[in-house]
């Protein structure tokens, strides 16, 4: 295992820069902040922030070289984008089934919707009505090596083009079948098209019984499936709702979401933002960003760091949110939310808190 370290000197540039305007702007941040903020410029492994792990060449750094984008970099580039009065939404498109209908499926969207206005704070997320897959008018294929259904990429990143609403920052696809790029590749977690504010993701890999013999969702037989004959996906195993799960799946939104922003992945600290190769690799990551992540977003949005934190402490701490009927009142008291595993990430907000509010 290799820990990735950089002196402090480069990690105070790649966060405040020495551009007299950025540390002009960096200078009006609280004392509050700049404590939190700088508190990554002395990580280690009791510290607020952690240095990067690298376990294997397997890993995201050693095998996707990539210059590290520090704060300057990202706030002059030209293609990064800003939420505006007229563009200020994020869009979540569910496709195709996410469990059992009702109470479960619906809980489980609205909980992602939920955490994902929180780590945006300052924009809305809405939800548009759900599709089949037979909406999408997608190619799809078998898996000759898992035996599971997957469908194309690019097909509904098309379909996402159409559906995009004209006041939104981006569009998000979210599916719980398995996704593929082009007909060489095996499989893929998802695929964005940045400079159009559009992705779509797959959480159906985040089930830890994916990779199992005995998984659910492996067809039975051979098929060989006839394109525009979507009745394979009536039906579909989809896999249950757990914590794990809620966990992977919201750190998936909210890093792919934060490359809409043009954040690129994060070879300074550990933090949301370092690419993945693997599973594994994924659940080492945080699941929030590092001091100089946080700066490109903050900047693009313009919130106070202390509302950000106390929204996401908020929906990890609440079993449900707030009924809009006495009726789904009922109903979602047999749902609560599982957030066991986001125990870690709720000591770790409570620090950040008692930096930024003195206690």
């Amino acid at each position: 295992m290799k820990m990735i370290q950089h002196s402090v000197e480069i990690l105070q540039t790649a966060l405040v820069s020495n551009h007299q305007d950025l540390v002009e702007g960096y200078s009006k941040y609280t004392e509050e902040e700049r404590h939190l903020l700088e508190e990554g410029l002395h990580p280690g492994p009791t510290q607020l922030f952690q240095y990067i792990a690298v376990h294997s060449d397997s890993d995201w750094i050693p095998a996707h070289p990539e210059k590290p984008q520090d704060f300057e970099s990202f706030y002059k580039d030209s293609y990064r984008k800003i939420p505006s009065a007229s563009h200020n939404t994020i869009y979540i498109q569910t496709i195709g089934s996410f469990g059992d209908a009702g109470v479960n499926k619906d809980r489980y969207v609205e909980w992602l919707r939920e955490y994902c206005q929180a780590f945006f704070y300052g924009l809305s997320v809405k939800l548009l009505p759900a599709v089949s897959v037979a909406e999408t008018g997608c190619t799809f294929r078998v898996n000759t090596n898992s035996h599971n259904l997957q469908i194309l990429t690019g097909d509904l990143l098309r379909f996402l083009g159409h559906r995009k609403p004209k006041d939104a920052f981006c569009i998000v696809g979210i599916t719980m079948i398995d996704l593929y790029p082009k007909e060489s590749w095996n499989f893929v977690f998802g695929e964005a098209s940045l400079n159009r504010g559009m992705g779509v993701f797959s959480f159906a890999r985040y089930d830890d019984n994916f990779y199992s013999r005995n998984y659910a969702g492996r067809l039975k037989k051979q098929l060989q499936p006839k394109q525009g004959n979507y009745s394979m996906f009536d039906g579909y195993y989809t896999p249950p709702i757990t914590s794990t799960l809620l966990l992977r799946s919201c750190k998936t939104m909210t890093h792919e979401i934060g490359h809409m922003f043009g954040i690129k992945h994060c070879q300074w600290l550990s933090c949301v933002m370092q690419g993945s190769n693997h599973l594994e690799e994924s659940d080492r990551r945080p699941l929030d960003f590092c001091p100089i992540c946080l700066r490109k977003l903050q900047v693009s949005i313009n919130f106070k760091m202390a509302d950000r934190y106390k929204a996401l402490l908020q929906w990890m701490e609440e079993d449900l949110s707030p009924a809009s009927t006495p009726g789904e009142a009922s109903a979602c008291h047999s749902v609560p939310k599982p957030t066991k595993a986001f125990n870690t990430s709720k000591l770790w907000l409570r620090r950040c808190l008692d930096i930024l509010e003195k206690r």
